[in-house]
């Protein structure tokens, strides 16, 4: 290997303690200067499982590679050599070989892939209730290794001590000060700075909910959901830092992958039983075969998108595989999953999905070089025809054929997939002139368009019976445009589509995601969130353009098909995207860790004349490692503000660890709360309606997470009226936007008798979802009983007030219902005029009128 000399000596000495420190800074840190001074990586010095370190001494005219890692000699040398011995670890300052052996690498690969799974399995984790205990689970595990990390390093001093390596006993300032310089070279990992970036979205999110937003819960929710992304971030760095952490971080992808796809193509096979797995609908537009397989994620938009994101990457891969002559092995099991994962993406029968991935893989073949992009076709070809076969046979029989004939169908065009790639290299490989790579490039067009022709089907069926579901999409976007620009900056906090769709919608669709994820953000927060994203997400492409390019389609599809549907909705999405990013970087510091394995650096000490000096020298090179207030005459005044800026540095890294453990302790303890909330407010609903047990159920959920409006609007039936409004009063300022809140507000005022108040809730209610039928029916009648009340009562004036604004709601009402049935928008959700509502308007009416009103209730007996 080549090997590099150095311009300049690695450390140079300089006068006094300063230069001394400095010397063991860069020796520790690994940094690279601009002079030209080089040292040992952090990585590389805290690598404790390596097989290749070798004695070797420091010393001028020898060399060193990346395995070596120093020691100070118990004898000062007066040349200033650093001996290693043959486990290549410092033993009289910090040891990393317990801290950073294959036993770590392996605990982190381990609890990363299980935080990945657990996140497949928890369909996507797109519901808060399956986001706490996955957040539990990482943040308790982060804790658990923060405290086997410091008892390890004090087990590992008290043995040094009682050894007798150490001629001074150690003080707790000391071990202190080692554990936070183990963890402040721990955060500066390479790549650890990415988890900058959810942790600026999670800031946001949390700032929302202290100031106030839209949604308190739905913004504490993001700030959870960013917490654990955070995490996330945080291990698989460090994993991505470490000798084998590519090899986890493509394990883990693999896991994922397979597991998302296999679980969706068994499903429809009869063979997994998976609840939800397939969406079934009569609607055309939906669906041209009446069902779509939505997997583990429940979802077929959702997870067509990322069986795209596996195949692709599996296509790439494979690609690779086949540019070269291979055993007949090792080509089978490179092409083994592109079937069924391009079998999964068309049963998603999700356009959006099939459009992204057809764009990523252009780009794909576009980037790879002339000479790679023919294995690219042959590895796409076989496996996309018979997917696309596989496809047509079970969207035939609905996503539900018979388990026999579904497994065979499975089975066969498997094997075809296989041996029509094994026999498509082998004639690309024969050699034979001309023939068989025309044979093979015939095939592939064949192929390619026998696919498209089928795939292509089922879209052209879901046109034919129109375009109203592009259109609902239109009217969404233009509407969250109209409600972006109330808060263009800052946003409105968590949830706010979801929460504020109802109240700006111009036309009754449904849609409690507005199927864009920028514009999702954009509502959420606003263009701080946008540039967040957006310079997380180029950063990383980034990465991966240079380190990994194989991985370049894969990011793509996260890219385009996020922008057209709420992907981002999902937190597996941002943990595949975490995961791509710290795979590229695995990748990168694995490339940079083999070309520096040859590297040579001479070693040229500045000779003292006199040898005193030069033992006095190499005694100062270590007076960091001992008891400060022992050398308190040795220490020149000219490097006071040396140890003064040395203090200042131990302070911020000590604060960096104690903000880093209340951060993660904070969100375990909250988490917790809120899942206990949740078991709760479960065990409440399974309990029959107004007994005891149910509302001992919900006061513990309320107590728990008060926060959230389904908790509280539960637990206000069943008590006092003025408990309940005081109740409700009180959640107003966590939900604002919660039209039931006001319903529950103006029927306990309708109950009181006070028809003015009540009348104010319900229009606040219906303005903030005014395409609700059922709510519009229930405000009439609880109008209407508000009037009969105050009449009974002897309150005649307030009665035909309360009665005049129940008709002027019922005449709104009825306006609204005949405007949409006479329009050519869609109903999505079935807003009409209620059966009872006109008995409501001409009852209110009555009451409105100066005679006397009647009091039979035939339409009045109970509320809608």
């Amino acid at each position: 290997m080549k090997n590099r000399t150095m311009h300049k000596g690695v450390v140079r000495y300089r006068r006094g303690y300063a230069a001394n420190e400095e010397m063991m800074e860069q020796v520790f840190e690994g940094s690279h200067h601009a002079n030209g001074t080089e040292s040992v990586d952090n990585k590389d010095l805290c690598n404790g499982d390596n097989k290749g370190s070798k004695d070797s001494t420091y010393n001028r005219e020898h060399t060193y590679n990346k395995h070596d890692t120093y020691k100070k000699d118990d004898k000062n040398d007066p040349n200033g050599a650093i001996q290693t011995d043959a486990s290549g670890s410092f033993s009289q300052s910090l040891r990393c070989k317990r801290y950073s052996g294959s036993g770590w690498t392996v605990g982190l690969g381990i609890l990363s892939i299980v935080l990945l799974l657990a996140g497949c399995l928890s369909r996507g984790l797109y519901y808060s209730a399956d986001l706490y205990p996955v957040l539990l689970i990482a943040g308790g595990s982060i804790l658990i290794l923060f405290f086997l990390f410091f008892v390890g390093i004090r087990l590992e001093k008290e043995q040094e001590q009682e050894q007798g390596r150490k001629q001074v006993p150690l003080s707790p300032v000391h071990w202190l000060g080692n554990n936070e310089r183990m963890v402040w070279r721990m955060i500066r990992i390479p790549g650890i700075l990415r988890v900058l970036w959810p942790l600026g979205m999670m800031t946001c999110f949390g700032v929302h909910a202290w100031a106030g937003s839209v949604s308190k819960q739905g913004s504490m929710d993001e700030m959870l959901r960013w917490s654990l992304l955070a995490m996330f971030t945080l291990l698989t760095a460090i994993l991505a830092a470490r000798t084998n952490g590519a090899r986890w971080l493509a394990c883990g992808w693999q896991m994922a992958g397979g597991l998302l796809v296999l679980s969706g193509i068994f499903a429809v096979c009869g063979i997994l039983p998976l609840p939800f797995g397939v969406m079934r609908t009569a609607d055309p537009e939906i669906s041209s075969a009446g069902a779509r397989l939505g997997g583990l994620l429940q979802y077929p938009n959702a997870y067509g998108a990322v069986v795209g994101m596996y195949a692709l990457e599996r296509l790439i891969a494979a690609a690779r595989v086949i540019a070269r002559p291979v055993p007949a092995g090792r080509l089978i099991a490179a092409v083994l999953p592109l079937m069924p994962a391009q079998a999964a993406l068309l049963l998603s029968e999700s356009r959006g999905a099939w459009l992204a991935t057809g764009c990523a893989a252009v780009a794909a073949f576009a980037l790879q070089r002339r000479g790679a992009r023919l294995p690219l076709l042959l590895a796409m070809a076989a496996p996309l025809a018979c997917a696309a076969w596989l496809y047509r046979q079970l969207a035939a029989a609905q996503l539900a054929p018979a388990p026999v004939p579904g497994l065979l169908a499975l089975a066969g065009s498997w094997a075809a997939a296989l041996l029509g790639t094994l026999l498509l290299c082998r004639l690309w490989h024969s050699g034979a002139a001309k023939a068989p790579r025309a044979a093979a490039l015939t095939a592939i067009v064949l192929a390619g368009a026998a696919a498209a022709l089928m795939a292509v089907a089922s879209t052209a069926d879901r046109l034919a019976a129109g375009v109203g579901t592009g259109v609902s999409r239109l009217q969404m976007w233009r509407d969250a445009l109209q409600l972006w620009t109330e808060a263009a900056w800052l946003g409105h906090g968590g949830d706010t589509w979801r929460n504020m769709f109802r109240a700006i919608q111009s036309s009754p669709y449904v849609g409690g995601e507005v199927h864009n994820g920028l514009l999702d953000l954009a509502l959420d927060m606003g263009m701080i969130g946008i540039l967040l994203v957006t310079g997380w997400f180029l950063l990383t492409l980034r990465s991966i353009f240079h380190f990994a390019p194989q991985l370049m389609p894969s990011v793509l599809v996260f890219g385009l098909h996020g922008a057209m549907d709420f992907d981002w909705s999902f937190t597996l999405f941002w943990m595949l995207f975490i995961w791509l990013g710290a795979w590229a970087t695995a990748l990168k510091t694995e490339t940079e860790g083999v070309q520096r394995s040859g590297v040579t650096v001479k070693y040229t000490p500045v000779r003292s004349k006199s040898g005193s000096k030069s033992r006095s020298k190499s005694r100062s090179l270590f007076l960091r490692y001992l008891p400060t207030q022992s050398h308190s005459s040795a220490v020149p005044l000219r490097s006071f503000f040396h140890i003064l800026q040395r203090v200042t540095a131990r302070l911020i890294r000590g604060s960096t660890v104690m903000i880093i453990l209340f951060w993660i302790g904070g969100i375990v303890w909250l988490t917790s709360r809120y899942a206990v909330a949740e078991v709760q407010y479960r065990q409440a609903m399974s309990e029959p309606d107004g007994t005891p047990a149910q509302k001992v159920h919900l006061m513990a959920a309320l107590q728990s997470n008060p926060n959230r409006p389904d908790i509280v609007i539960s637990l206000a039936r069943s008590l006092p009226g003025r408990e309940a409004e005081s109740l409700l009063l009180n959640s107003l300022s966590h939900s604002p936007m919660h039209p039931q809140i006001y319903i529950e507000l103006g029927r306990l005022a309708a109950q009181f008798g006070e028809g003015q108040q009540a009348g104010e809730y319900f229009e606040q209610a219906i303005a903030l979802n005014r395409y609700d039928g059922i709510g519009q029916s229930t405000a009439l009648y609880w109008m209407e009983q508000a009037a009969r009340r105050e009449w009974k009562a002897g309150f005649t004036d307030r009665a035909q007030q309360t009665a005049a604004a129940g008709v002027q709601m019922y005449e709104r009402y009825q306006l609204l219902a005949e405007e949409v049935e006479a329009g050519n928008v869609r109903n999505d959700r079935r807003f009409v005029l209620e059966e009872h509502a006109p008995g409501y308007g001409e009852n209110l009416r009555r009451l409105a009128s100066a005679f006397s009103p009647p009091f039979t209730s035939e339409l009045t007996k109970r509320s809608p």
